[in-house]
């Protein structure tokens, strides 16, 4: 008990007294929110109005129109929900299988962690651009492609990670006691072994949200993203390429909201290490 009161005591004061979290924490909370709610909001994002293309930021438009005449600002926040939800899926797409092999990988030992090792260094080894790229173009084109294909090709760090936290949870005494009275190992492994590594995984995961909107955003860029006329910040940037001398607006708005999404997720996964390892406070790491 003491223990964790520690660890929540850090993570208050990391809060308290590191702007760069907070400012991470409320962007984060406002993004997603404007990003449930604004199907509320009665302007239709494929709204086209050809007679209004291109146009520059005005009070009508608060951050211009598109190439067919459609509110820009509208459409950044739509495609917001695609990139957050893409980001959500496909880290836990990436979170069941690395838990399941790094877990499995760990617990066991001898030849099955050999042979998942072996199966892990495969997949690390060819460029994750070129495997996404590979598959983004078997499969059809659309969000739940892209989200199978991103967590399919991204839990490779997760796995490696679970697995060293797992070889030294299972030599704690407790765990050895309930695999010497004959536990069944899957009960063990979900009932005193994952709860020590809930921690770290929980670390990983807003790593894991950053890493998905970042590829996905690249593989829109590249035109292998979601389909027209569903946009996402990826594909927003990627339409915006032939206007930015007519219409630069296009492309700072999607970028800027990129850059600071990744870096909030990036920031929060920071503070939350924290609460994984309790021994670095914010005094420590000052000294």
């Amino acid at each position: 008990m003491k223990k964790k009161n520690r660890r929540l005591e850090n993570v208050k004061y990391e809060f308290k007294h590191n702007r760069q979290a907070i400012f991470a924490a409320v962007y984060l909370i406002v993004i997603i929110c404007i990003s449930l709610f604004i199907v509320f909001v009665n302007v239709d994002p494929d709204a086209i109005d050809v007679a209004h293309k291109l146009q520059a930021p005005s009070g009508a438009h608060w951050f211009g129109t598109d190439e067919l005449g459609r509110d820009y600002l509208v459409r950044v926040l739509y495609g917001g929900r695609v990139s957050l939800l893409v980001g959500v899926l496909a880290m836990l797409t990436s979170i069941v299988i690395g838990v399941a092999v790094g877990t499995i990988s760990g617990y066991f030992g001898g030849i099955i962690d050999s042979l998942l090792m072996r199966l892990v260094d495969v997949f690390s080894a060819v460029p994750w651009i070129i495997m996404v790229t590979v598959f983004g173009l078997l499969f059809k084109k659309g969000l739940l492609s892209i989200i199978i294909v991103i967590g399919l090709f991204s839990w490779m760090e997760i796995a490696r990670l679970v697995r060293s936290e797992v070889l030294s949870a299972k030599e704690r005494e407790y765990v050895q006691y309930a695999r010497f009275i004959g536990v069944n190992p899957f009960e063990v492994m979900l009932k005193h072994v994952l709860p020590s590594v809930f921690p770290t995984i929980i670390t990983a995961a807003t790593a894991a949200i950053a890493s998905a909107i970042m590829t996905e955003s690249a593989l829109s860029f590249l035109g292998l993203g979601v389909a027209a006329p569903m946009s996402s910040w990826g594909s927003l940037l990627q339409s915006s390429q032939q206007y930015l001398q007519k219409a630069p607006y296009m492309a700072v708005l999607p970028g800027i909201l990129i850059i600071l999404t990744v870096y909030s997720f990036n920031k929060l996964g920071d503070v939350l290490r924290v609460f994984v390892e309790p021994k670095i406070t914010a005094g420590e790491k000052n000294e």
